[in-house]
């Protein structure tokens, strides 16, 4: 579908656990076989769908071990960001050393860095690591949005590929893209094979703003959906590439109820749910966070079953 090392879908996947709410990497394993075969070209670990605050540092090492084994050469993204440069950095490097082919690398959250300061949280990271980096824009869960004209800036980082946007909102994406446009390969210099046509690429970080962030200049999406629907919207996001746009349309029609159900409470909630729905055994959440209510389970169950899901 695209010659992009990390491809058009990644999947931020969830963490399974027990019943007495331990990691079970041997259920990990099994799930990230099973994104590779419904349509995911690279599984991210110890995302925000992986519950990675509430994870030891220890336990996303090894579920990054656990799901790199299981998925062979297939690449596995490892999500290291914190509130701090240095940690960022130190755990950045821990996890390179235990085979990760990229990081995913949230804004600095509660602090709220200003723009310059974020810029330089960026290359620090990206100068210590030498992994790509794919920064990741999630105002909504961090309290600071990296502005376009900030995130431009950080295309002149050669390790810094690409930004997973996650907004309320199109113009910042539209911005960027306009931003980027005509910008010469030459800035991603030695990591040219992470990059399609800019040197810094655009992934969308909500499903239901795929087809929206493709018409804009995006080349994929970090998905929660793909869980449960992984060739769908790889068939959704082919159809578009190839020119079937209405074919595309349809698809992102059919899949809107389950891209705005997955969300009616805080992720990832209902997407365990789903695969619950769906026989997998994926255990509940650690707290704060909770599991479905029946009523919440029902309505997606309904979903899902307009969908074709279940």
């Amino acid at each position: 579908m695209s010659n992009l090392a990390l491809g058009r879908i990644m999947t931020a996947m969830v963490t399974p656990f027990t019943p007495q709410l331990e990691v079970d990497y041997a259920q990990a394993a099994r799930l990230a076989r099973h994104l590779r075969a419904t349509g995911t070209d690279t599984i991210v670990v110890a995302g925000t769908t992986g519950e990675s605050p509430t994870l030891s540092a220890e336990e996303k090492l090894r579920l990054l071990e656990v799901v790199k084994e299981a998925v062979g050469d297939s690449p596995v993204v490892c999500g290291t960001g914190t509130n701090c440069t240095q940690a960022t950095i130190d755990f950045s490097l821990r996890a390179r050393e235990r085979g990760a082919s990229a990081l995913l690398v949230v804004t600095p959250y509660y602090n709220k860095p200003p723009q310059d300061a974020l810029l330089e949280h960026y290359r620090s990271v990206a100068q210590a690591t030498q992994l790509p980096i794919i920064a990741y824009n999630i105002p909504s869960r961090t309290g600071v949005e990296m502005a376009p004209a900030t995130l431009a800036q950080m295309a002149e980082i050669p390790n810094l590929i690409a930004v997973k946007e996650s907004l309320s909102h199109l113009e910042a994406v539209s911005i960027l893209s306009s931003l980027l446009e005509g910008e010469s390969l030459e800035g991603a210099r030695g990591f040219e094979n992470f990059v399609e046509r800019r040197p810094l690429e655009i992934y969308s970080g909500d499903d239901i703003a795929i087809l929206p962030i493709l018409a804009v200049g995006g080349v994929g999406v970090i998905s929660v959906a793909a869980h449960v629907a992984g060739n769908l919207i790889r068939e959704m996001i082919e159809a578009y590439f190839a020119g079937r746009v209405e074919r595309a349309k349809e698809l992102h029609l059919r899949l809107f109820p389950l891209f705005s159900g997955l969300f009616a409470v805080t992720n990832p909630i209902l997407i365990k749910e789903a695969l619950a729905l769906q026989g997998w055994e994926v255990g509940a959440l650690r707290p704060p966070l909770r599991r479905a209510h029946p009523q919440e389970r029902e309505a997606l169950r309904q979903i899902m079953e307009r969908a074709g899901l279940l």
